[in-house]
């Protein structure tokens, strides 16, 4: 009969360890279970790194007055011990929690994505975390629902950005208590806004056009129900009603590749459209193809400009004149209008605009001569 061999007990092993394997039976012991790592406290901190727990809460606040060799220190044994300051009772007790929100109503739109990067980096620079809350449904009730989410979210302030036309100040009743600040609306009367200065980038566009020698501009507009689409549209009016030239009917897309390439066929078949502003890159893209598909040649046969100056702008065929907005000033201003606010620094009310800048390329010229 075989023999059970005992085998000496592991010193590492807690008391009351399955003993040894029993040779020959095919039985071996489970692994001992390890104990469960305690989370370190402030008081550990102090007591590893041989200071004040007040001197360890100074360091995680990042408070003056501690000595650069004592920070260290205190960094290295909260970085031994795998100590994390809590935050939501740092939050209490600044009264403030570092946060941003920010509420959108799409992804979808180059300038949005841009700006909420914008939005994201500018704040990160301030020491601030950004919690975003995108909506699929531009209603009024959405956007209550919105702000009732952030602050269970405990934010410290809120930017909005407001793509669609029918979520203005006008129908949206924001908390009184949150601030807030809005990107691309007219709600300058009653809230801070930041805004690209959609009307003077467009009459820059339709006046470098109409200086080429073209006798009219036609419009390939945005949806009727965002903002931007109608500020353009407007500017784009009254520029042609100003030089006293005749308005041309409006074709619209919903600022993608594809609406521009659909809306732009009705442009393709029309001889006297000589030059397009399109109100968007990405529609420039679209009836950019559909020109090239009726043999319409860009710049020779009709001339377009569009709007925003995508990173891709430049390699379009041919490149794409267009103007250049700048998401990362818009961005870098929201943030800092809703810190002002904060710190009761700043105007409650009133419209910030950011420049456009027309950019140059081989899209535009002047028309064909007669045939």
């Amino acid at each position: 009969m075989e023999t059970v061999e005992e085998a000496a007990a592991d010193p590492g092993d807690p008391p009351g360890a399955p003993g040894p394997v029993a040779r020959g039976t095919g039985a071996a012991r489970p692994p001992a279970p390890r104990r469960a790592r305690a989370t370190a406290s402030m008081a550990d901190v102090a007591r590893l790194a041989g200071v004040s727990a007040q001197t360890v809460s100074r360091v995680s606040n990042g408070y003056p007055g501690v000595t650069e060799e004592t920070r260290r220190q205190v960094r290295a044994a909260m970085r031994e011990l795998g100590y994390r300051p809590n935050s939501a009772a740092r939050a209490l007790k600044r009264g403030e929690f570092r946060t941003i929100g920010v509420i959108t109503f799409t992804l979808a739109t180059t300038g949005n994505v841009r700006t909420l990067e914008a939005i994201a980096t500018s704040a990160a620079r301030e020491g601030y975390a950004v919690t975003l809350l995108p909506l699929a449904v531009p209603t009024q009730d959405e956007v209550r629902g919105a702000f009732s989410r952030l602050e269970e979210l405990a934010v410290d302030a809120v930017i909005v950005i407001m793509e669609v036309h029918l979520l203005d100040a006008a129908t949206v009743h924001l908390p009184p208590h949150v601030q807030v600040v809005v990107v691309d609306s007219d709600a300058g009367d009653r809230y801070t806004v930041v805004d690209t200065d959609q009307h003077g980038g467009t009459r820059e566009a339709v006046r470098h056009l109409l200086d080429l020698g073209h006798r009219t501009v036609w419009h390939l507009a945005g949806p009727e129900d965002s903002f931007a689409a109608m500020r353009r549209a407007d500017a784009w009016r009254a520029a042609l009603t100003e030089a006293g030239r005749e308005l041309p009917p409006i074709v619209r897309g919903d600022w993608s590749a594809e609406s521009g390439y659909r809306a732009g066929r009705e442009l393709a078949v029309r001889e006297e459209c000589t030059a397009v502003f399109a109100a968007n890159d990405q529609m420039a893209l679209g009836l950019l193809r559909v020109l090239h598909e009726h043999g319409r040649r860009v710049p020779e046969d009709v001339s377009v400009i569009g709007f925003d100056d995508i990173p891709e702008a430049s390699s379009f065929l041919p490149p794409l004149t267009t103007l250049h907005q700048d998401f990362a000033e818009v961005g870098r201003l929201c943030v800092q209008a809703v810190l002002r606010k904060m710190r009761q620094e700043g105007p409650e009310r009133g419209t910030t605009l950011v420049p456009t800048r027309l950019v140059l390329r081989s899209s535009t010229a002047p028309p064909p001569g007669p045939r």
